[in-house]
């Protein structure tokens, strides 16, 4: 166990960024990580029912992507924004490019004329706190005209995202308005593969995580107790949350589908294994040393050298496996990020 943030990093090739989906989503590559064996197994998204059993809970995030990038102007400055998350007090709180420009009260104006923003708060590190001028119905009415999907960095679309990502960039459970970044491992689920599921016997459950802006932000402290984890949005029903505990009784493995739904549920559950209904902000930092209360198996995207989540699956898995993992996937030409393939990983033994 490590707390030093360079052990988690990692050499990734440029050609193994994936930029575009593998169509069907369901012919997207899996690697299957099982603490019983030191081989890995390579699959395909649709050999995922040869994984479950009848009973199992499959838990997704039913969060759906706002398009959350903007631009304004500030007199002659561009200005950058991204939103994050809403704040109770009717506030935003986003990540601003060009942010030196700006000072508290000043005005940010967008091209229609129909929208501008004043600036609550300034934070260091190029994030903010403002305050729109339209709000509920109306507001979202305008982001939809006027906002863009904030497709993650290492996606590269000069021009923008394309009419192709708009529907690329959503997964077949997304429900609920408000992610910043797709949960991407629900991207490679189609009708056909929940079909399957089904006839399994698979159970299928919902939860909501929004994920922020913050999901893009490196590690930039040596030490990982040194990084500030971003805040971000959940809810776990009730009924959903019931139906869990039944399963935990009944030793029916729950399946969490993404990094989002892992972290949602560990924040919800208690030190005795308990999962409680959920209506609250999350900043749970999961890192090696992490004792799992709530999931057994976890399905994820391959993710970013020093990033939380690589942490996270290293925490899920023992570090030294999915660092095996990941050289092995590199050297076997996976594809990486939002757009890539996945793992199926088995809770490590403590």
């Amino acid at each position: 166990m490590t707390d030093l943030t360079s052990d988690f990093d990692f050499s990734l090739p440029e050609h193994c960024i994936a930029q575009h989906p593998i169509y069907p989503r369901d012919k997207a590559r899996l690697l299957y990580i099982s603490t019983r064996s030191d081989q890995f197994e390579d699959k395909f998204i649709r050999d995922l029912p040869s994984f479950f059993h009848k009973g199992d809970i499959l838990i997704a995030n039913n969060t759906k992507v706002i398009p959350a990038k903007l631009f304004a102007q500030k007199g002659q400055a561009h200005i950058g924004i991204t939103l994050d998350r809403p704040i109770w007090n009717g506030t935003w709180h986003v990540l601003v490019k060009n942010s030196k420009r700006l000072k508290e009260k000043d005005q940010l104006d967008f091209s229609d004329g129909q929208c501008f923003a004043i600036v609550e708060k300034l934070e260091t590190g190029g994030s903010a706190f403002i305050r729109f001028n339209l709000e509920g119905k109306e507001f979202n009415n305008w982001l939809k005209k006027a906002g863009q999907l904030a497709l993650p960095p290492y996606i590269h679309r000069p021009h923008g995202p394309t009419e192709q990502d708009e529907q690329d960039y959503h997964t077949i459970f997304s429900q609920k308005p408000g992610a910043i970044a797709a949960p991407t491992a629900g991207l490679h689920f189609t009708d056909e593969l929940l079909t399957q599921l089904d006839y399994k016997g698979v159970e299928r459950l919902t939860l909501t995580l929004h994920v922020g802006a913050g999901t893009f932000l490196p590690v930039r402290s040596e030490n990982i107790h040194d990084h500030h984890m971003h805040a971000e949005y959940g809810i776990i029903t009730p009924k959903v949350a019931e139906r869990l505990n039944q399963a935990k009784t009944e030793k029916r493995r729950i399946i969490a589908i993404g990094t989002t739904t892992l972290r949602l549920l560990e924040s919800a559950t208690d030190k005795h294994g308990t999962i409680h209904p959920f209506h609250q902000e999350t900043s749970i930092f999961i890192h090696p040393g992490y004792q799992f209360k709530a999931v057994d198996v976890l399905m994820t995207n391959f993710h970013l050298p020093r990033s939380t989540l690589f942490m996270l699956v290293c925490a899920f898995g023992g570090t030294k496996k999915i660092k095996q993992a990941y050289h092995y996937a590199i050297q076997n030409k996976y594809r990486f990020y939002s757009y890539g393939d996945a793992c199926l990983i088995e809770k490590a033994s403590v």
